[in-house]
């Protein structure tokens, strides 16, 4: 993979190191990772714009380097569909926030497509103090949370060893279509870890990213929700 242009260290940080949504995705796209189809608004009628334009049902959320939990304090709406769920959404939010979390910094909103059902993975990152750069491949929910089902490799990787971090999860078999759902695009998902695995080493100043979820179908696999920590 050639080496891309590293990213300059953002100069508005949020409480914990962590990036808003929208400067995390700004970076990931640099890279070509693929992304649900989003647009950021400032006001409830570009929200509006940005939904008719990619299309319902959509998701809200708050872009804010403050508010570490977003849904915990009314900052996530789901399943709009139709241009007054989206308009009441931003100004509730906008109200709410104001009143819950006081000073935040509210940049804008994240207006994104809420994408149909497929198999959720998570691709993170950390930096362990003696190899370095670590990139890591899991399956979403309760196979990651209770049976800890990861992989891990020392960054950067390849496609090949991409491919053997997805076979070596226990569960990878559902990767080969379960109930009615086709088989996934693990060249998709490998295309991700690769380019996540040169993201970190060529941005230093990254301490951990989590991409989760990201959702893989028959065709592609895109990145939903994505968080990156600033190393202090």
């Amino acid at each position: 993979m050639p080496g891309k242009q590293a990213v300059s260290v953002p100069s508005v940080i949020g409480r914990e190191g962590k990036l808003s949504d929208l400067k995390v995705f700004h970076i990931l796209e640099s890279y070509n990772i693929p992304l649900a189809p989003y647009g950021f608004a400032s006001t409830p009628g570009e929200a509006v714009e940005i939904a008719e334009k990619i299309g319902y049902p959509v998701v809200v959320k708050v872009v804010s380097p403050d508010i570490s939990h977003k849904s915990d304090i009314g900052g996530v709406r789901l399943g709009l569909t139709s241009s007054s769920e989206v308009y009441t959404a931003v100004e509730e939010m906008n109200r709410v926030i104001q009143v819950k979390v006081p000073g935040a910094r509210i940049e804008g909103f994240l207006v994104q497509k809420m994408m149909p059902k497929g198999i959720e993975v998570i691709i993170g990152s950390l930096n362990d103090a003696t190899f370095g750069g670590v990139v890591m491949f899991g399956l979403g929910g309760i196979f990651t949370e209770v049976f800890k089902d990861v992989s891990f490799r020392v960054a950067p990787i390849d496609v090949r060893e991409a491919l053997e971090m997805i076979e070596e999860l226990r569960a990878s078999s559902i990767f080969n279509g379960y109930r009615g759902i086709p088989p996934v695009n693990k060249h998709a998902l490998a295309d991700i870890l690769v380019k996540v695995s040169h993201l970190i080493i060529e941005n230093p100043w990254i301490d951990s990213m989590d991409l989760n979820p990201v959702i893989a179908y028959s065709d592609k696999a895109v990145v939903v929700d994505a968080r990156i920590i600033v190393r202090r």
